[in-house]
């Protein structure tokens, strides 16, 4: 019975007693992720090492504790430790012990930032992680047109790298053909850092065409990734046909359109 009370506690909100837990466990992460930002600022860092010290440990202590509770009020401990906010829990506060065994300086710094992914549960956002499978769905059914798209601009970048190599020359900083390459794929993009650019006027009516051409290769993966999302949306509410199962998108529609069953 404890554990059925513990684990709407810590599992649910739907008490004051689990809405209080998810308020206190959500300015937690918020914190010592801040706590963890203001770590990588060097002056902060060296000013106030005893502060950030402390509430790393503050809070690895109150994670782990949260952590053992966790594992304490599930039905399968195994599978809540090898779930995704299984690993997420553990990561929030393991780096800090591993650091204390084995010095790593910063190498486990990055991990504790995936403290802020603790967010989703508390805030019971898992359930829109369910719509990322329409968004795997449309860039799985894009990947064959994107691909050819990527090698067509590869080989875009490449020619044109070379081209400026050989018109610009090492006196105007394209030394070498990756340079040239690099300030092509810099032009496509519409990045343009300028810590290379052309002098000739060949090599300017070059860029200038790389620059128009830039505009629109940007919408093209774009086009093809919304028509397939478009498309993705509509299965994903489509209808199936009692007889022959065929799937249906029109929500109009009154009739399979391969065998005409009605639709229920």
């Amino acid at each position: 019975m404890w554990k059925r009370r513990l684990y709407s506690v810590v599992f649910e909100n739907d008490t004051r007693a689990g809405k209080m837990f998810d308020l206190a466990l959500l300015v937690a992460i918020g914190v010592s992720v801040a706590g963890v930002m203001m770590e990588s600022v060097e002056s902060f860092r060296t000013a106030h090492p005893l502060l950030l010290g402390n509430l790393e440990w503050i809070f690895t202590i109150l994670f782990t504790l949260e952590y053992i509770v966790r594992l304490l009020c599930v039905r399968t401990p195994w599978g809540y430790v090898f779930s995704f906010f299984g690993v997420i829990d553990l990561l929030a506060f393991l780096p800090s012990y591993i650091d204390l065994i084995i010095p790593t300086g910063n190498y486990f710094f990055m991990i504790r930032v995936l403290r802020l992914l603790r967010v989703f549960r508390i805030l019971k956002l898992a359930r829109y992680l369910e719509e990322s499978r329409t968004l795997v769905t449309a860039l799985r059914a894009s990947r064959p047109k994107i691909t050819v798209f990527l090698f067509t601009v590869v080989v875009i970048v490449l020619v044109v790298g070379t081209l400026m190599y050989l018109i610009e020359g090492d006196e105007n900083g394209f030394d070498s053909i990756p340079h040239g390459i690099y300030w092509a794929i810099v032009t496509l993009t519409t990045v343009g850092y300028g810590d290379i650019t052309p002098h000739t006027v060949l090599g300017r009516v070059l860029a200038s065409f790389i620059m128009i051409m830039g505009y629109g290769i940007i919408a093209v993966p774009t086009g093809i990734f919304s028509v397939e999302l478009h498309q993705a949306v509509q299965m994903k509410d489509a209808r199936a046909c009692p007889k022959c199962k065929t799937l249906e998108s029109d929500r109009t529609a009154r009739f399979c359109r391969h065998c005409g069953q009605a639709l229920g």
